[in-house]
């Protein structure tokens, strides 16, 4: 497979945006079209079988939360929209997928009323991740890393890309993300890192999407203003946040965030600490939603295989051997995911960042088929879309 594509966007907001959706206008189109007809499948919407006009109103129900909470990333968006022709509901429908999917399969959400078209018992779903915090205490070298693979329907594993932005006024970064995304898993020049893992929420509210956080956390100079960028957003739908990087006296310091889109739990991390895609705090499952079988004994196979993988190897523990664990294969359901029989949900890329040294390593696709890059935040070169 072909290296990770880097492209480098620089300026204002809108001349992001711009930038952005002017160098991947065709994928940004079929992107967008491939999450909306998504957003309508009970596959993703926990059995609510949603009409496109009814996922368009509730998206559009949402922009008034993203204007208020940053103006500066709907700035861009609209650069966006106006490089692709894609409406501007359109595109933020397709980068918050993951948290909107939450909001139409909360029957309460949704403006009508009507029973869930699946019957009592059957099981829903969502995508995956594989996600790992190693505190400087826990490595081998005396650095901390956050990495973790990234699991999503296949249909998005073309479009994954880095984006190397330096705004004008901000922090440069290095997001992992996919074309039209603005942000899914990065860190800037003050070594303030964020990763994710996706949860199934049922309290699903109009409100604003994951994306935009993280995006928002990645302009803070340290990891505590970055979590009080995620307690104070009005969330829409759940995701798991992990955190590392300075404080005000600049240790390095780690955060795990249970956040469903009403309530959250934060566990603060001094060794080491692995997430998937299930709520392991009792009071965050009280209001999470049931996943289809396969994906729910993938994520209780990933997180125990990532767990004694790293807690064997803790006090020795390297970039190489971050590495080796996105790889690992241990059955058919393993941290290195692959589509299964009635499962199209695989490993879509990875990504490993060290905040003390501001080095990014990244690729595409599955983690056992191809080679990791190394990147550095704000000292790429180059101005044009490496491929």
């Amino acid at each position: 497979m072909a290296p990770i594509r880097r492209l480098p966007l620089r300026g204002a907001p809108y001349d992001i945006g711009y930038a952005h959706g002017s160098a991947f206008t065709r994928e940004i189109g079929e992107l967008t079209e491939d999450r909306l007809r998504l957003s309508c499948d009970p596959f993703w919407t926990g059995g609510q079988q949603a009409t496109l006009a009814e996922v368009l109103a509730l998206g559009a129900a949402c922009l008034a939360h993203h204007e208020a909470f940053a103006p500066e990333l709907m700035a861009e968006m609209r650069g966006m929209s106006d490089a692709t022709g894609i409406g501007l509901n359109e595109l933020v429908i397709m980068n918050g997928f993951t948290d909107f999917v939450d909001i139409v399969a909360n029957p309460a959400a949704l403006a009508h009323h009507r029973s869930p078209t699946l019957q009592p018992g059957e099981d829903f779903d969502g995508g995956g991740c594989t996600a790992f915090i190693v505190a400087p205490a826990a490595a081998g070298d005396g650095r901390g890393y956050l990495g973790q693979t990234w699991d999503m329907h296949s249909s998005a594993t073309p479009y994954v890309i880095l984006l190397d932005i330096q705004p004008e006024d901000g922090p440069a970064l290095l997001t992992f993300t996919i074309t039209g995304c603005v942000g899914m898993i990065g860190m800037n020049e003050h070594g303030v890192s964020v990763g994710i893992n996706n949860l199934l929420g049922a309290d699903g509210r109009v409100g604003v999407h994951w994306v935009y956080v993280v995006r928002k956390m990645l302009a803070q100079r340290t990891v505590d203003d970055a979590l009080a960028v995620l307690q104070t957003a009005h969330l829409s739908g759940a995701h798991n946040y992990l955190l590392l990087g300075p404080d005000d006296d600049g240790a390095l310091r780690g955060y795990n965030v249970e956040q469903m889109a009403t309530r959250a739990f934060v566990t603060p991390v001094d060794a080491l600490y692995t997430h998937t895609n299930h709520c392991l705090i009792d009071d965050m499952a009280t209001v999470e939603r049931p996943r289809k079988a396969v994906s729910q004994e993938s994520t209780y196979a990933r997180h125990g295989q990532a767990s004694a993988y790293l807690g064997e190897r803790s006090g020795q523990i390297t970039v190489d051997t971050l590495m080796a664990l996105t790889r690992l294969h241990d059955g058919e359901l393993s941290v290195c995911a692959h589509v299964q029989p009635g499962y199209d949900v695989e490993s879509s890329g990875a990504c490993i960042m060290a905040p003390a040294t501001g080095e990014l390593w990244a690729l595409w696709g599955n983690p056992c088929q191809n080679e990791y890059e190394l990147f550095h935040v704000g000292k790429q070169v180059g101005e044009g879309v490496n491929r």
